[in-house]
């Protein structure tokens, strides 16, 4: 009899045990919210875990550099806008001083306000994000664009500071594991349209050539720099266009982002966080059982002195 009353006994203090371990357990998971709260609790699940953890941080990073890049191309297609509407005034200027009805004295009015423009269209060109220059090449930190004055002050052109590279001179961006995109910063491709040095096409000297031609009142020239205008115009809308097809892919970026970051929180909610109403449940059940366990303990552990006879 002793003997089956030690081996209930015993029975009662280990289901007792794993009873009061339960109920520590759901207690520590309604406390914090949380499926485990160490890697021994479930190695597997806790693994998962952190996997996904580390994934929602560089999901968070990339997200950090697409808006970037979001905002840097914003900022670019503002400055491309005000170069636009610079260079259209020098052609609409350009025009009306083609005319034979002006006196020198009108295209000298007018030579100074060409000079505001280009001064215009180089400040919309060095135009800079967060201290950064959107069109400096890859060297961000240096003013690129500067407008050459003569020895009395007048203007001889426009020259280009920043990277001039062998290939590219945009910055790249990497927006997805493995996923790059290059931002539209090589600003040659303003100072140059043709991309060699001595392209007639260039910018500086399209300018030159329109002050020298209003300066000695070249009628036949300021003619025929009307489609010199107009290519300078297509080249900036050119780039603009560029700088919008980025803007796309980058928001179409953005959205894959946040629709895959808000996937892995919920299955990071999934593994690691508690169905508070269910938890509660079970640690309700848990006490319960726990409560009638102790009930039964007091029947099965009370002594007798007729046990120890």
């Amino acid at each position: 009899m002793r003997v089956t009353d030690s081996l209930m006994s015993q029975s009662f203090l280990r289901n007792l045990n794993a009873s009061t371990n339960n109920m520590l357990k759901y207690q520590k998971q309604l406390a914090t919210l949380k499926e485990v709260s160490k890697s021994s609790d479930d190695p597997l699940r806790v693994s998962k875990i952190l996997d996904l953890n580390n994934t929602i941080v560089q999901t968070d990073q990339y997200k950090t550099t697409i808006n970037d890049s979001i905002q840097w191309t914003n900022v670019q297609d503002s400055a491309l806008d005000s170069a636009t509407k610079s260079l259209q005034r020098i052609k609409t200027l350009i025009q009306a001083s083609a005319n034979d009805t002006l006196n020198h004295s009108d295209r000298q009015a007018q030579k100074r306000e060409v000079e505001a423009e280009i001064s215009g269209v180089v400040d919309a060109l060095n135009t800079n994000f967060g201290g950064r220059y959107v069109f400096g090449g890859v060297n961000t930190t240096k003013i690129p664009f500067e407008v050459d004055k003569g020895s009395a002050g007048e203007i001889t052109g426009i020259s280009y500071h920043g990277t001039i590279p062998d290939v590219s001179g945009n910055l790249t961006r990497e927006i997805a594991p493995g996923v790059s995109i290059e931002l539209n910063t090589d600003g040659t491709v303003f100072i140059n349209e043709k991309g060699t040095t001595g392209s007639p096409d260039n910018i500086s000297t399209f300018f030159t050539d329109v002050l020298q031609a209003l300066e000695s009142d070249d009628t036949e020239k300021l003619s025929g720099l009307l489609d010199k205008a107009d290519q300078q115009l297509d080249n900036v809308v050119a780039n603009r266009s560029k700088v919008g097809s980025i803007f796309n892919r980058l928001e179409a970026t953005l959205e894959r982002n946040t629709s895959e970051q808000l996937n892995l929180k919920t299955m990071l909610s999934e593994n690691q966080d508690i169905d508070l109403a269910e938890k509660y449940m079970e640690f309700t059940m848990e006490n319960t059982a726990y409560q009638a366990s102790l009930s039964m303990g007091t029947k099965i552990l009370q002594t007798n002195i007729l046990d120890y006879l």
